[in-house]
């Protein structure tokens, strides 16, 4: 054997690089002389023809090494990665049964802006002796914040002459600052607000585990207004007050939550945290990974990719409404952020608090059967109380024909508008009406590209498919037909339900809460912070504001069609409907003026309905893991699909026959289909779908493993696996 000779300026080390792209181990290359790489360290190494970006995870002796290897490029300007990162990364890859460069590249994505440039300010010098005029002394009065030459001129209403003269003579000196601004936690620790004892007990338990230290997960399960949040809250100052350089991860389930907790945060600590979700600049995520990464950012509430931030240390990892279906990621890296989560706490060895006031069952049955520390809030915090909720029968009080809300409905939002108190409908449906249908030849408007129907959108003028974003203007003739004048909207939206909502009540102020009409951050703090001041009347909405508001003078909650998460095959239906339900219903009476809730159903007879009704929670939670353990469903087996996707129809299905025959003989594991999902087309490639139903106590990313490096489809077919489907469609 020929032994290859050391590549000039090699240091003698091969490192091995975990690379952000889909591989499925990491590659060696040789550490150039005086790199003086660590464990940790972000690269930059040639791949090809391009480069990419990695981490060094290990290294060998290059001494005896057998074929020529490319050296790293370069070290990147970055905090290292800390083992437990790494570790962490590593095992999400296996978890999700995918390569581990794709978590490394979410992991890695808050590099991908430049670092933050930094700017030259001005700020107050050396006062010089002379007597000064007036221009000069309201620009060094407003020079004690630092700002650039123009922002001061126009501060301090002087000419820029002004500000040269006074740098000439050293009153006004130039220092570097931030242009990205220093988002971190400081640690300071205010006094909390008032704790009821339902809150102190589980303040107390939580100090507990924090006190005996390591591993744990405690469920914070309290009805909604109980005072989750100050609780958890309480748990992270004294993370943060008891160790200088631990860090705490809060997760919300969306952007419109955001604004919410920083405000609470903010006034709880007296200070900002970091932040990180989409709605943050390119420059600013860059210096919250830094942060994050060197472990100045302490305090950051996030969505649920930070899970993947470099976390120095952590001493506390929070997910806030854990049962929220928002934190299953579906494309790309296909994970369940509340599982991750735990995971994470348990490799960081510290405590995790999965809080909501509708748990998943999955959490509850960890919580019964002692796997997680359950903590219970039964009650609202201070006066208020929990609302009403009664059910309207809509086969005995309908709406009028071509409308959607029932006499008795409209009669109480007649009656809370005459006390001067606020009403929220609540429908999730965006848009105007989730289909156009032909009356001449019975076909339903469909994307181009996929099955999914198109829905019409009103203010826009426009048909929408939410799945693949296609979008067109509504025709006046069928695209199939070509009759004129036949289109017509079926079934309600939001839009369509705030139409009705102006005509019937013209005097009141209605706004209209979605992703279509709070597209943003900013947005979404705006119409918060209206409804919250009283501006609005009735507030018209999607699930966007089911969760974590509070309206003060919000006493009627409306729900339009109850049934609408009931419908289709989705094993979760029940337990969704029965969460999001609990949440909305809990927007009402959450001070001082008591609710009321009314939900139209065309099925109170429903075990979702009559225990929503009843207030009886723990009733559905026992019928439904009965029904769960009756067939091996989650949380009592597990669940994992394969699906194959491609353009070309035979190839696909062929594919899938191939597949289905492969797959292992294992005891435990069931494996269905090859079948079509609800949507077999989607952006204009055919989709299968292969189910493994297995029992709890079976390793199915193994069994997955095995039978994918049995039947490993061909280029043309894409798979893709998801643990722990979430979705059907």
């Amino acid at each position: 054997m020929t032994v290859a000779p050391l590549t000039a300026g090699a240091s003698g080390r091969i490192a091995r690089i975990m690379l952000a792209a889909p591989l499925p181990e990491p590659f060696d290359y040789l550490e150039p002389s005086g790199l003086d790489l660590e464990i940790g360290d972000v690269v930059s190494v040639p791949l090809g023809s391009r480069t990419v970006r990695g981490v060094v995870v290990d290294f060998r002796s290059a001494i005896g090494a057998n074929r020529p290897l490319k050296p790293v490029a370069a070290r990147v300007d970055a905090p290292p990665l800390s083992a437990k990162a790494i570790e962490f990364l590593q095992w999400a890859a296996r978890y999700a049964v995918d390569s581990p460069g794709q978590p490394l590249a979410i992991a890695l994505r808050g590099l991908n802006a430049p670092p933050p440039r930094t700017n030259r300010k001005l700020t107050v010098g050396v006062l010089p002796p002379a007597p000064m005029t007036k221009s000069r002394a309201r620009a060094i009065e407003a020079a004690r914040s630092p700002a650039d030459r123009g922002e001061l001129a126009k501060r301090a209403g002087v000419s820029p002459g002004v500000i040269k003269a006074l740098i000439d003579l050293g009153a006004l000196v130039e220092v570097e600052n931030d242009a990205a601004g220093p988002e971190i936690w400081i640690g300071a620790h205010q006094t909390p607000g008032q704790l009821d004892p339902g809150q102190e007990a589980a303040v107390a338990q939580l100090s507990h585990m924090l006190a005996v230290g390591g591993f744990n997960v405690a469920l914070l399960d309290g009805v909604t207004g109980s005072g989750k949040t100050e609780v958890y809250l309480e748990a992270a100052a004294r993370v943060l007050a008891r160790d200088a350089t631990s860090q705490v991860l809060v997760l919300l389930p969306e952007i419109a939550l955001t604004h919410a907790a920083i405000d609470r945060i903010s006034a709880r600590f007296g200070v900002s945290p970091a932040e990180w979700h989409s709605g943050v600049s390119p420059s600013k995520r860059r210096k919250t990974w830094e942060s994050v990464a060197d472990g100045t950012a302490r305090r950051p509430p996030r969505a649920r990719s930070a899970l993947f931030l470099p976390f120095r240390k952590l001493g506390l990892v929070v997910v806030d409404e854990e049962h929220d279906g928002s934190y299953k990621q579906t494309d790309g890296f296909i994970y369940q952020a509340r599982d991750l989560a735990v995971m994470r706490a348990k490799i960081e060895s510290c405590l995790a608090v999965l809080a909501s006031a509708t748990p998943s069952l999955e959490t509850i049955w960890n919580a019964q059967s002692g796997r997680y520390h359950w903590l219970r809030l039964g009650e609202r915090h201070g006066d208020a109380e929990l609302p009403d909720i009664e059910l309207i029968d809509l086969r005995t009080n309908p709406p009028p024909a071509g409308r959607w809300l029932s006499p008795l409905l409209k009669d109480e939002m007649a009656k809370t508008l005459a006390r001067g108190e606020q009403t929220l409908l609540f429908l999730n449906r965006r848009g105007y009406a989730p289909f156009v249908l032909c009356r001449a030849c019975g076909d339903r408007l469909k994307s181009p590209d996929s099955d999914s129907w198109l829905v019409e959108h009103r203010y826009t003028g426009k048909l929408v498919c939410h799945l693949t974003g296609f979008q067109m203007a509504k025709p006046t003739n069928c695209p199939y037909c070509g009759a004129a004048n036949t289109l017509v909207s079926i079934g309600p939206g939001v839009e369509r339900v705030e139409e009705e909502v102006r005509g019937d009540f013209p005097e009141a102020r209605v706004a209209v809460f979605s992703s279509d009409t709070v597209t943003d951050q900013q947005s979404a703090r705006e119409l918060v912070d209206s409804m919250a001041r009283g501006d609005i009347d009735i507030l018209v909405a999607t699930q966007s504001a089911a969760k974590g508001h509070n309206f003060p003078r919000l006493t009627l909650v409306g729900v339009v069609d109850g049934d609408l998460g009931l419908r289709g095959g989705d094993l979760r239906a029940a337990e969704r409907t029965h969460q999001l339900l609990t949440q909305v219903t809990g927007r009402a009476g959450r001070h001082a003026l008591a609710g009321r809730a009314l939900i139209q159903t065309w099925n109170p007879d429903h075990e979702v309905m009559r225990t929503l009704a009843s207030g009886d929670r723990d009733a559905f939670i026992a019928l439904e893991l009965a029904e769960r353990k009756a067939v091996g469903l989650p949380p009592f087996g597990r669940l994992a699909a394969l699906i194959l996707t491609g353009l070309d129809h035979h190839r696909v299905e062929a594919v899938a026959q191939a597949m289905a025959a492969a797959a292992p003989n294992a005891f435990g594991v069931r494996v269905y289909g090859p079948a079509d999902p609800a949507i077999p087309i989607l952006r204009g490639r055919r989709r299968k779908r292969l189910l493994v139903s297995a029992d709890r106590n079976v390793d199915v990313q193994a069994f997955i493993a095995t039978w994918i490096s049995r039947a490993k489809p061909p280029a043309s077919v894409n798979l893709t696996v998801d643990i722990d489907p979430y979705s059907f469609w």
